[in-house]
C-alpha cells in the first residue's frame, strides 16, 4: 500500500499551482493507503502484506509507464494465487478505492473552502454566480422571488440494485471522512498523532466489518437505508440551504435580513420511490407504503424533539430581564411544566409544552419510543401547520423583545424544517405498471358484469367504457365477492394511498406514475382505480393523485406528446388540472430509453419528446413539469446534474423539476454534509439559471437550431441503427452479454429488493435497465454510454452533398453554441475515459464460443475506435477528458488499482462457473470473492449505476 508520513495541518492559499493543491489529496491517498497496509499486515500477516504490494507496484508499473513486462508479471501473480490470498486481494484493492473517494471528497471539499477564504469569484453551480448571471441580465428581484414563489425542486430517492454498500460500511467510512477533515485544522503534534491512531482504528474496524450482505435487502431494509441520509445531510443542510439564500438574496436586494421569517416558501422538498414503487417488486405493497410512512415520520418527529429539547435548553430567557408576547406567555401558561424554578422562564415552559405534544403526534403516527419522556401528557398537533405556529410565537415574541440573534442558531432552521419536511418528511411515489392496471380493471369490468373481455377491446372502446365509467357514481367494486390476490392487493394499495394522506397529510403521497404509458387509456385506467378507492370522487373535494405517464422507450418517447395532447383534452381531466393550478406533471425514463435505442437515440429522443410537450403544454396553457427518470451512469442519463439541467431544452424546466437520484449516486453525492449542501444547491442554481435566463429569439440563431436538430436527427437514426443491428440483431448477443459480464453474478448479490429481470427469461428485452448497465461498467467496456456514436459520425462525414469538412465544421460548431449537443459529448468523453478494452478482453474470454467472441467483441472494438477517432476530430482534443484534468488524473490514479480486481473477478468467475449446476462443489470463498470484487469495482468507477 501507498506509504505516507504524518504532516503538520495545510493552509492553503489560491496562488498555489494545479499540482500544489492536488498536493493534500496525493497525501491523505498516501496516508489511508499505508493505514490500510498496516492493518493489512497486523491482521493478515507479512506474506499477505508482501503479496498485495507486490501486485500494487506491478499494476502501477503497468498502467502508468506501460511496461509489457509488468502486465505480463501482473498476470503471472494473480494466477498463482491461493483462494484465501484472493479475497485478501480483492478485499484490500476494494477497500483502498473506498479510501480514495472518501479522499476526493475531502479534497473537494477543502478545495471549495479555499475559494470561500480566498474571496474568489463565485463557482459555476452556486447560487450565487447564477444571481451574478441573472442581475447581468437585468433580472430583477420581483422575478427571481416570483420564481421561489412557485418553484418546485425535487430530488427522489430511489432503491434500485446498484447500491452495494451495506450501512455500517457507509458508517464506517463516514468516520473516516470527520478524521481526516480534521487533519486540515492546524493540530498539535499530539492531537495528530491522536487522530492518526483514531484512523488506523477507523480502517481496522472497516477491514473487520463484512463488506457484504448474506441475505437479500428487504424492503424495510432500503427505507432504513435512505433515512440514514436525511439524518446526515438532508435534515440540517436543506434549511441551512434555504437561509444561505436568503441571505443572499437579502444582500444583493438590499433588505435587512430578517432572522427566522418566512422568506421564502418550501421550494424544494424530497421525494421518495422506497416503498411505494410496485413496478416488477412483488415486494411492495400496502404494508411497504404503511412502513415506509411510519419510519418517515418518526424519523422527523425525532428530529423535532430533539431539536426542541436543544432549544429549551438554549431559551433560558427570564421575565425578570425582559418581556415576551402574550401569546408566548399564553403557549407557556398552557404548558404542563409547574416547576417553580422556571416559572419566570416562558420560552423554557413553552417548549416543555410543545414537546410533550410533539410527543404525543409522534405516538398517534406509529412511533415506537420517545427519546425523552415529556413532563405530562398533551394532546397531539393536528397538523404540522399547527405545530410550525406555535414556533412561529416562539420566534415573533423573541424578535420583539431584543431577541432576533437567538432565532437564526436553531429555532429559524427547525421552523423551516416543518415547512419542508411536514410530519411525513418526503412525498412517497407510487408506481406500477400499465399492464397490471389493465388485468385489475380487466377482473373488475368482468365481474361487475360491465365488460367481459375489456383487455381485448380496442383502444377506442376502451377509453368510451373508461370515460364513461368515470361519469357515474356506482362502484365496479363488492365486498361480497372473491377477487384474485392482484386485484385485491392493488386496490388495498389505493385505499392505503388514501389513509396515509389522511393520517400524514395530503403531501405524503400525491403522485402516482405509471410504467410503460403508451396509450391514453392506460392513463384513465388509474383514474378508474382511484375513483374504486375514494381518491377520486365526483363531489370535487380534490383528494385524488395526480396520474403521471411514464415514457420510456423510443416509441414511448414518440408518442409522448399524442397520447398527453388526448389527456389535456379530457373535460375530467380538465378539471383535475385546473385545481393543481394548471399543472401537469410528465416523467421521461431514460434508463430504458438507452436501453431499447442506444446512448444517442435516447438522447435525442428524450430532447424531442420535451421540445414536443412544452409545445403542447404551452397551447393548453398547462405548467408542465418534467420528472428525470436519471440513473448514475451516463447511459442511464447520469453525469453531472447542473450541466444536464442547462443543457435541457429552453422552457423544459421553468421552476419545475424532480428528479432520481438512484443506487450508489445517493451515497456519493449525500454521505457527506458539505457535499450534500453543494448537491443540493447545483440544484436550485440550474434550475433558477434553466429558468430565467434569456433564450434567444434572433432568427439567425433560431435557424442555426435548426440546423443543428437536423443533423442530430440525421445522426441519431443512424446510430440507432448501428446500436440496434448489435445488440438486438446480432445472433448469439445475449448468450455474449451473459457470457461476457458478470450479470449473472450480479443478479446473486443481496443488492436490492427488486429482481434483477422483470421476468424469467434471459431476454434483453426484459431485463431491467440497471443491472444492464452495472454489468457493462463491471467489464469496463460501459458500451451503453457511448456505442453507436463513432459509426453515426464516421457515415454522416461522408455522406451528403457538402464536404467531410464542412460537415465536421457543423458538428464543431454544433459543441460550441449548442449546450445539448456539449453535454452529451462531455458525458461520452468521461465515459470512454472510464473505458478500456484490454480489461474488457478478459472478459470476452468468458465467452466458450470462439467465433461468437470474436464477431462481437471485434465489432465493439472496431466502434469504440471509430468513437474515439470521431470524437477526437470534433473536439481537437485526443486525450480523454481534456477540459477536466482533474478528473481525468483521479481515473487515470485508479486504473491501476482497478487493474487487479478486474483481472481477479474474471478468474474467480471461471472457477464459479466451471462448477455450475453442481452445488456441491461450489467454492464459498470464490463466489464471495466475486461479489467483493463487483464491490470494489463499483466503488472505483463510482457512477456505475
Amino acid at each position: 500500500m501507498p506509504k505516507s508520513i504524518s504532516r503538520p495541518a495545510r493552509f492553503i492559499r489560491s496562488t498555489q499551482s494545479a499540482s500544489d493543491k492536488d498536493e493534500p489529496l496525493k497525501e491523505d491517498i498516501r496516508l489511508l493507503g499505508r493505514l490500510l497496509g498496516d492493518v493489512l499486515r497486523e491482521q493478515e500477516g507479512e506474506a499477505v502484506f508482501n503479496v498485495v504490494e507486490t501486485i500494487r507496484q506491478t499494476a502501477v508499473r503497468f498502467r502508468r509507464e506501460s511496461d509489457a513486462q509488468a502486465a505480463a508479471d501482473l498476470d503471472r501473480l494473480l494466477k498463482k494465487l491461493t483462494r484465501d490470498q484472493t479475497i485478501s486481494v480483492v478485499r484490500a484493492f476494494s477497500y483502498f478505492s473506498h479510501l480514495a473517494n472518501i479522499a476526493e471528497d475531502q479534497h473537494h471539499i477543502r478545495r471549495r473552502r479555499a475559494h470561500l477564504l480566498a474571496g474568489s469569484a463565485s463557482q459555476p453551480g452556486s447560487v450565487a454566480l447564477a444571481l451574478d448571471r441573472l442581475d447581468a441580465t437585468g433580472i430583477g428581484a420581483g422575478k427571481v422571488r416570483q420564481f421561489f414563489d412557485r418553484a418546485l425542486i425535487s430530488p427522489v430517492l430511489t432503491a434500485h440494485p446498484t447500491e452495494v454498500q451495506r450501512k455500517s460500511i457507509l458508517d464506517a467510512e463516514h468516520a473516516i471522512a470527520k478524521l481526516l477533515a480534521e487533519r486540515d485544522r492546524q493540530l498539535t503534534p499530539r492531537e495528530q498523532a491522536a487522530n492518526t491512531e483514531m484512523l488506523r482504528a477507523k480502517v481496522a474496524t472497516l477491514w473487520q466489518t463484512r463488506m457484504l450482505r448474506y441475505n437479500k435487502l428487504t424492503v424495510a431494509d432500503e427505507i432504513e437505508n435512505a433515512l440514514s441520509y436525511y439524518r446526515i445531510t438532508f435534515l440540517h443542510e436543506l434549511p441551512g440551504l434555504y437561509q444561505d439564500i436568503e441571505d443572499e438574496l437579502d444582500q444583493r436586494h438590499g433588505r435587512k435580513p430578517r432572522a427566522g421569517s418566512k422568506a421564502l416558501p418550501p421550494f424544494m422538498q424530497m421525494g421518495s420511490w422506497i416503498g411505494g414503487d410496485r413496478d416488477g417488486n412483488p415486494n411492495v405493497n400496502a404494508g411497504t407504503m404503511r412502513h415506509a410512512l411510519k419510519r418517515q415520520s418518526t424519523t422527523i418527529l425525532d428530529f423535532y424533539l430533539e431539536q426542541c429539547h436543544a432549544l429549551g435548553a438554549e431559551l433560558s430567557i427570564s421575565t425578570l430581564l425582559v418581556d415576551v408576547s402574550s401569546e408566548l406567555q399564553a403557549l407557556a401558561e398552557a404548558s404542563s411544566d409547574t416547576s417553580p424554578h422556571r416559572q419566570d422562564e416562558p420560552y423554557r415552559r413553552a417548549l416543555v409544552g410543545i414537546y410533550a405534544r410533539l410527543a404525543a403526534t409522534a405516538r398517534l403516527l406509529g412511533a415506537g419510543e420517545i427519546p425523552l419522556r415529556e413532563v405530562a401528557p398533551a394532546a397531539p398537533y393536528a397538523d404540522v401547520d399547527e405545530f410550525t405556529r406555535d414556533l412561529q410565537v416562539l420566534s415573533d415574541s423573541l424578535r420583539s423583545h431584543h431577541g432576533t440573534a437567538l432565532i437564526k442558531p436553531r429555532l429559524a432552521a427547525l421552523r423551516r424544517a416543518t415547512e419542508i419536511f411536514g410530519f411525513h418528511l418526503a412525498t412517497l411515489d407510487m408506481r406500477q405498471s400499465s399492464d397490471v392496471h389493465e388485468r385489475v380493471l380487466a377482473e373488475l369490468f368482468a365481474r361487475a358484469g360491465v365488460a367481459a373481455d375489456y383487455a381485448g377491446l380496442g383502444e377506442e372502446e376502451k377509453v368510451k367504457l373508461l370515460l364513461a365509467e368515470l361519469a357515474q357514481p356506482r362502484l365496479l367494486y363488492t365486498p361480497y365477492l372473491r377477487y384474485s390476490d392482484e386485484t385485491a392487493a392493488e386496490l388495498e394499495v389505493m385505499r392505503t394511498a388514501r389513509e396515509i394522506r389522511s393520517r400524514y397529510g395530503e403531501r405524503a403521497i400525491r403522485n402516482y406514475i405509471i410504467s410503460h404509458t403508451e396509450t391514453l387509456s392506460d392513463m384513465l385506467e388509474v383514474l378508474v382505480l382511484q375513483r374504486e378507492s375514494g381518491l377520486l370522487r365526483h363531489d370535487s373535494v380534490g383528494q385524488e393523485l395526480m396520474v403521471i405517464p411514464l415514457f420510456e422507450t423510443i416509441p414511448d418517447l414518440r408518442h409522448a406528446a399524442d397520447i398527453m395532447e388526448q389527456w389535456l383534452a379530457q373535460p375530467l381531466v380538465k378539471q383535475l388540472v385546473k385545481r393543481r393550478g394548471m399543472l401537469q406533471e410528465v416523467m421521461l425514463g431514460y434508463s430504458d430509453s438507452n436501453k431499447d435505442g442506444g446512448f444517442l437515440t435516447s438522447n435525442w429522443e428524450l430532447y424531442k419528446a420535451e421540445t414536443r410537450l412544452v409545445e403542447l403544454f404551452a397551447r393548453h396553457g398547462v405548467t408542465l413539469r418534467l420528472f428525470h427518470g436519471r440513473g448514475g451512469t451516463v447511459g442511464r442519463g447520469g453525469g453531472p446534474s447542473y450541466e444536464a439541467i442547462l443543457a435541457q431544452p429552453p422552457g423544459t424546466v421553468n421552476g419545475q423539476i424532480r428528479l432520481t437520484e438512484q443506487g450508489e449516486i445517493i451515497a456519493s453525492k449525500f454521505s457527506n454534509p458539505e457535499i450534500g449542501r453543494r448537491n443540493l444547491e447545483l440544484l436550485v442554481a440550474a434550475t433558477l439559471e434553466a429558468s430565467l435566463l434569456p433564450h434567444s429569439d434572433d432568427p439567425q440563431q433560431s435557424a442555426q437550431l435548426a440546423k443543428f436538430e437536423a443533423v442530430m436527427e440525421e445522426l441519431s437514426e443512424r446510430a440507432y441503427r448501428a446500436y440496434r443491428a448489435l445488440v438486438y440483431e446480432t445472433p448469439g448477443f445475449t448468450d455474449y452479454f451473459f457470457a461476457a459480464t458478470p450479470i449473472a453474478e450480479i443478479a446473486e448479490l443481496n443488492i436490492g429488493s427488486r429482481p434483477a429481470s422483470r421476468k424469467a427469461s434471459r431476454r434483453i428485452e426484459d431485463l431491467r435497465a440497471i443491472p444492464w448497465g452495472f454489468s457493462w461498467g463491471q467489464c469496463r467496456l460501459l458500451l451503453p454510454g457511448w456505442y453507436g456514436f463513432g459509426s453515426a459520425v464516421a457515415s454522416w462525414l461522408e455522406d451528403g452533398p457538402s464536404s467531410k469538412t464542412s460537415r465536421l465544421a457543423t458538428l464543431r460548431g454544433m459543441v460550441q453554441q449548442w449546450p445539448f449537443f456539449a453535454t452529451l459529448l462531455s458525458n461520452m468523453d468521461m465515459v470512454l475515459a472510464k473505458t478500456d478494452l484490454a480489461v474488457a478482453s478478459r472478459y470476452a474470454e468468458l465467452v466458450a464460443d470462439k467465433k461468437l467472441r470474436k464477431a462481437v467483441f471485434t465489432r465493439i472494438v472496431e466502434e469504440h475506435e471509430q468513437t474515439v477517432a470521431c470524437l477526437a476530430k470534433i473536439t481537437g482534443q485526443s486525450e480523454r477528458l481534456a477540459e477536466n484534468p482533474l478528473l481525468a488524473r483521479s481515473i487515470k490514479n485508479r486504473f491501476a488499482y482497478l487493474d487487479p480486481l478486474n483481472h481477479l473477478q474474471v478468474e474467480l468467475i471461471k472457477r464459479h462457473r466451471a462448477v455450475a449446476g453442481k452445488p456441491e462443489k461450489i467454492d464459498a470463498r470464490v463466489h464471495r470473492g466475486i461479489h467483493l470484487s463487483i464491490n470494489g469495482v463499483a466503488a472505483g468507477l463510482r457512477n456505475t449505476g
